[in-house]
């Protein structure tokens, strides 16, 4: 039995989850951490968490402010962050975000041996201009030195940072807790009907193809709705080119969280999976533990997480997308049986519980080299 912790987790926008992958990620791994005897504690952004919110199920919640822009939010953020961990006695630490590579040595000057997380290959995400993409080329390059240990989610990922640099990693995954709702709220607000509607959940940028897979569906038969759940900071053109250029069966909810969004995820005839930049997606591994037939955008690392689970298009080829779709809608019973086939892989390979396990041992093993330092 490994001793109790005291662990920094860092890097998010923190928690409650309500954004994205890695404030999931925060909050289902330290939940679980605390849950054991741990002392978690997770940095938020004061624009994300309530300034007067000090713990979250068990969890120490460090709130600080950061300058909000699509360039400063998370580097500020994360400086804040790591300078305020001088002096807290954490045994570990995790950073997440390849772009926080820069502050890990500050986590390390202050004596906390810290995990950096990468998740994908930020540099090729289409929403970062030449700027940004610079910065997370050079970040990709320091992530493979400053820290103790490199985190990455998907073998796609650690093959590409032990190919382009010789930088082995911890490869831990992430989880699914399949909890469906008794409540139906959401779909009746939405005046939807239970297997009646297609489910696409993602942020809007561009590298996740919601523009492509709303314009494919223009060729789909039927009246089916396609219920397009997300948003984005900082790409509020795109979002109303995507919104305007739609066809009408295609709704727009909004980015939708708790048990709304586990009704959707409980009740779609499919799920529609457009990224093709990344490393393991929590919204494709969440519809896979929910037993959603699966429409997936061939990707390397689709691919490794989805298995023999799904039915593969092209995003880029509308006429492949569309096919697809028209799988789903003429044979019923295919999307019936490949969403047993995804709730099946997704409970052998994707759990909460088993993540937190490789991540506790992960602190234990950073905690021991600062206590042999």
């Amino acid at each position: 039995m490994n001793p109790k912790l005291r662990i920094a987790l860092l890097g998010s926008r923190g928690i409650p989850a309500c954004y994205g992958g890695y404030e999931t990620l925060m909050e289902e791994i330290s939940v679980r951490l605390a849950a054991m005897g741990h002392e978690v504690t997770v940095y938020c952004r004061s624009h994300y968490t309530p300034w007067n919110l000090t713990h979250h199920r068990g969890v120490r919640l460090a709130v600080l402010p950061t300058l909000r822009g699509k360039y400063l939010d998370t580097p500020v953020h994360s400086l804040l962050s790591a300078l305020h961990c001088f002096g807290k006695g954490y045994d570990a630490a995790l950073m997440v975000n390849a772009a926080n590579a820069l502050f890990v040595p500050l986590l390390r000057l202050a004596g906390v041996p810290t995990a950096l997380h990468v998740d994908g290959i930020e540099k090729r995400r289409a929403k970062w201009g030449p700027l940004g993409r610079l910065v997370y080329a050079a970040s990709e390059r320091l992530a493979c030195i400053v820290p103790n240990v490199l985190v990455s989610d998907a073998q796609v990922i650690h093959d590409h940072y032990l190919r382009r640099y010789g930088a082995d990693s911890s490869l831990i995954t992430y989880g699914v807790d399949p909890r469906p709702p008794e409540t139906t709220g959401i779909l009746e607000q939405l005046g939807l009907e239970p297997r009646g509607y297609f489910l696409y959940v993602s942020r809007f940028e561009p590298e996740n193809n919601p523009h492509r897979i709303a314009r494919a569906y223009r060729q789909v038969g039927g009246d089916l709705p396609l219920v397009m759940v997300g948003d984005a900071p900082y790409a509020d053109r795109f979002i109303a080119d995507l919104r305007r250029d739609a066809d009408p069966r295609v709704l727009f909810p909004g980015a939708i969280y708790g048990d709304g969004y586990r009704e959707l995820l409980s009740h779609a005839l499919a799920y529609v999976h457009g990224t093709e930049v990344g490393g393991t997606h929590p919204a494709l591994v969440e519809a896979m533990g929910y037993g959603n037939c699966l429409l997936v955008n061939d990707a390397p690392e689709n691919r490794e997480a989805v298995g023999n689970c799904g039915i593969w298009f092209r995003a880029h080829d509308d006429d492949d997308v569309a096919h697809a779709f028209e799988q789903v809608l003429e044979n019923p019973e295919l999307a019936r049986r490949m969403g047993v086939q995804a709730a099946a892989r997704a409970a052998e390979v994707y759990s909460w519980e088993a993540v937190t396990a490789d991540y506790e041992k992960l602190f234990a093993e950073l905690a021991a080299t600062r206590n042999r330092r």
